[in-house]
């Protein structure tokens, strides 16, 4: 196994070189500590997400964990996959704290901390929940546009709020607030999304007050204010002179802040291209995605792609190429991006034809263990007969709780030694996830843990669902403590206040944090007069 240590990663992220470092743990831990450019790329998903996040096989990749071992078990099972450049961080996290690096807690940790120095640098304007409430009662002329996914936003919102998520705001707002008088309130959870978004209208030269939020739904709260849930609303059908107006303030905002441009022509060389990672991202809808897309493109929503970057491309360093239909959405993600000082390219010259792959996006997966499959109907059998089989869920926490076969237990694959689980004594085992992809992977770490029989259930829970056949909710039999997923903050109704206060008070330490790091060279772009 090779070793890397902290100097060979921070003077690749100092030298802006390819360098993808992953942080191999699950999210919880992740989000307790880990450096600023570390990827979470969870042990347990591993195959699910190589192919697509890390397309180049020999990108150099530096795996990292707290010395549980995941770090070798992931780096090998990387080479495995074909992956020629694979170290493992000496000492962990441990070993990157003690030589001076900083580590950062929560998620998606870069966009944020690029959020407060944006705020700091443009003085992005906000105002804060009490004033926003007077101009709701004293029926002001204002609008509130929420730029988080619909989900969250259905979830719970500020009352009036408008789903807009982020990258959509230049393209959908004129023709929401069409009276340049109009006030427009931009709010997300916290603060990231809200500064960024209120700073792009700035930024594109809407001529309506703008302002962030202060502190989003989290400040709302604060102030004693009631949320609402269940809402819907959303913006319209753009018209054509709409769209063209926002595509050529979008097109400034992306020249000023460097974005660069891609021909077609550009498309297959980078693709093959062996020295040089190029993640390609369609930052529209996905619904629009399905439609109708361009080969090769991963469908990601421009808002999200810019708040969750780490996610979707792990290697700091790499190319980028944005792709949408009307030019507004991609040249403003490119802006953000090109301010976060990613190399980043906005593709031009295409036309409705160039969309002409249907569907959802089709992952690229390595080869299945061998294994022994059998039916939702099979399985229903076996439980009706009540034979010796077991029922192990390798879905995610959220997932499981929301609705799984009766009687299965949940498992995190990676949590087999680490939490010493111990396996049900039964002649049969049948492992299943969302649509049984992850549970095949799993089939060679359960083997070596039982004698039993093991079976992986074709087509997962979605199969057995779509047989006809109940599911139970709750979590209900637990085999490994649901760390798989981080509790944010600022998500759902039931976070008390000093929790709330508690994540605001970080985010305001970030600029400080990102300046003792040193390793970001982000660029906030500044308003003109």
């Amino acid at each position: 196994m090779n070793y890397k240590d902290y100097d060979y990663v921070r003077q690749r992220l100092l030298n802006r070189e390819e360098i993808c470092l992953l942080d191999v743990r699950e999210e919880a831990p992740h989000a307790e500590g880990h450096p600023l450019f570390a990827a979470n790329f969870p042990f347990s998903s591993i195959e699910l997400n190589a192919y697509t996040k890390l397309p180049r096989l020999e990108v150099p990749i530096v795996t990292i964990d707290s010395g549980e071992g995941l770090a070798e078990a992931s780096a090998t099972r990387l080479i495995e996959l074909g992956y020629t450049n694979v170290s493992v961080f000496e000492g962990g996290i441990e070993a990157w704290s003690a030589a001076g690096g900083e580590l950062f807690i929560d998620v998606n940790v870069p966009s944020k901390s690029f959020g407060e120095l944006l705020e700091a640098t443009c003085d992005t304007p906000s105002m804060p929940a009490e004033d926003v409430k007077k101009m709701m009662d004293n029926n002001a002329d204002m609008v509130v546009v929420d730029v988080r996914r619909f989900d969250e936003y259905n979830t719970m919102c500020i009352p009036t709020g408008i789903s807009v998520p982020g990258a959509e705001l230049v393209l959908r707002v004129p023709d929401i607030a069409t009276n340049p008088e109009t006030t427009v309130i931009v709010n997300c959870a916290g603060r990231t999304r809200s500064l960024v978004g209120a700073q792009s209208l700035v930024n594109s030269g809407l001529p309506n007050p703008i302002y962030a939020l202060r502190n989003g739904t989290i400040g709302w709260t604060l102030a004693k204010q009631e949320l609402v849930t269940g809402q819907s609303r959303t913006y319209s059908q753009t018209g054509d002179d709409t769209r063209q107006i926002a595509s050529e303030r979008a097109r400034g905002v992306a020249d000023r802040a460097g974005v660069k441009r891609a021909t077609k022509d550009d498309l297959e060389s980078w693709s093959k291209q062996v020295d040089r990672t190029t993640y390609f991202f369609d930052v529209r809808s996905f619904d629009e995605y399905e439609i109708g897309h361009l080969s090769g493109f991963y469908p990601i929503p421009g808002g999200q792609l810019v708040q969750e970057l780490e996610m979707y491309a792990p290697v700091r360093g790499a190319r980028i190429v944005l792709a949408d239909d009307d030019g507004a959405r991609a040249n403003m993600s490119a802006s953000w991006l090109a301010q976060m000082t990613w190399d980043v390219y906005v593709l031009d010259g295409l036309q409705a034809a160039d969309f002409s792959v249907t569907g959802k996006w089709q992952s690229r997966l390595p080869e299945k263990p061998q294994a022994e499959t059998l039916s939702p109907e099979t399985l229903s059998s076996w439980i009706q007969d009540n034979s010796d089989v077991t029922i192990l869920d390798f879905a995610k926490y959220v997932t499981y709780v929301r609705g799984h076969i009766p009687g299965a237990n949940y498992l995190i694959r990676s949590q087999l030694e680490q939490q010493n689980v111990e396996l049900p004594n039964t002649s049969k085992l049948v492992l299943t996830s969302d649509d049984g992809e992850l549970a095949a992977y799993a089939v060679a770490n359960i083997q070596a843990q039982t004698d039993a029989d093991i079976f992986v259930l074709l087509g997962g829970t979605q199969a057995w669902v779509k047989a006809g056949y109940k599911l139970e909710e709750g979590e209900t039999h637990l085999l490994s403590t649901p760390i798989d997923r981080y509790k944010r903050p600022y998500e759902g109704t039931a976070i008390t206040d000093d929790v709330m206060q508690a994540y605001l008070d970080w985010e305001y330490g970030l600029v400080d944090q990102l300046g003792k790091d040193g390793t970001h060279h982000f660029r906030p772009l500044q308003t003109e007069n």
